[in-house]
């Protein structure tokens, strides 16, 4: 039965591991497959042709699995690569993740929102498109943030590195006028709490975890392919070091399971 086939989840590394936590939440009946391309990390600075052919792969590789799903848990790929994604594989659910523009726009009251991402979403095409769409009458400040890519990866959560990383940052879009800051990378939530303490409780942090968890739900139900089970498996696997990303499951979300390295095939 289709509704049994697993989906599919993907990052260039540890980030979409925050998707991955709001997926499981929301349907927890679900196997996922997890796949952290780490051996190509950061996606953020490489050109979108680069970013493109990963997602190929990796979304050749979740078909060939009979995923029902896929979910391109990174931002930057989703900007090179979720059109393309769609046309080679019509009829099946692809589902990408974009900067939280919309809500962003309703929720400022100074009509400036600050939008922290990678080098790759800020300056894609669908980017610009999405910013003028949802929010065209908001100022817009954007900044690129790479190095908390490499933070996330490197499990540097909270600290001084993390404080260091994210003030500068931060108060340079607060002293601009932004009162809502957007978490546009599957890596930053993960970031929250310095985040959040660079900020001040008064700034409303957003990201897109728990909206596209939602709209695969959804997306599931209206063609009738939730699985029935209460309590689906979870499989991690690495293109790059498999250690690595086990260590980042425990710390990031509690779990302590193998990580599967990916066959060469994939790389």
């Amino acid at each position: 039965m289709p509704a049994l086939h697993p989906i599919g989840v993907y990052d260039s590394g540890v980030g979409g591991l925050s998707v991955l936590r709001a997926i499981r939440d929301a349907l927890p009946g679900e196997d996922l497959l997890y796949v952290a391309d780490s051996a190509h990390v950061p996606y953020g600075e490489k050109s979108p042709a680069a970013v493109a052919a990963r997602a190929r792969a990796i979304a050749d590789r979740f078909v060939r699995l009979r995923a029902k799903a896929i979910v391109v848990a990174c931002n930057t790929a989703t900007a090179a690569a979720i059109g393309e994604l769609r046309a080679l594989h019509p009829g099946r659910i692809i589902i990408g993740v974009e900067p939280a523009i919309k809500p962003a726009a309703h929720l400022t009251a100074s009509g400036v929102i600050g939008v922290f991402a990678t080098t790759g979403t800020l300056a894609s095409p669908r980017f610009a498109a999405l910013a003028q769409r949802e929010a065209p009458e908001v100022r817009i400040l954007l900044k690129p943030c790479p190095q908390w890519v490499r933070l996330v990866e490197q499990g540097e959560l909270e600290g001084a590195a993390a404080d260091a990383a994210v003030r500068q940052p931060v108060q340079e879009l607060l002293a601009a006028g932004a009162d809502v800051l957007v978490l546009g990378c599957t890596h930053f939530p993960f970031l929250r709490a310095a985040i959040q303490a660079a900020a001040g409780p008064g700034v409303t942090l957003l990201d897109t975890g728990a909206p596209v968890a939602r709209w695969l739900r959804h997306q599931l139900q209206t063609r009738h392919l939730l699985n029935p089970a209460t309590a689906g498996r979870l499989e991690l696997a690495a293109t790059g070091n498999p250690r690595a990303l086990a260590r980042a499951a425990r710390a990031l979300l509690g779990l302590d399971l193998p990580v599967q390295p990916v066959p060469a095939a994939w790389c």
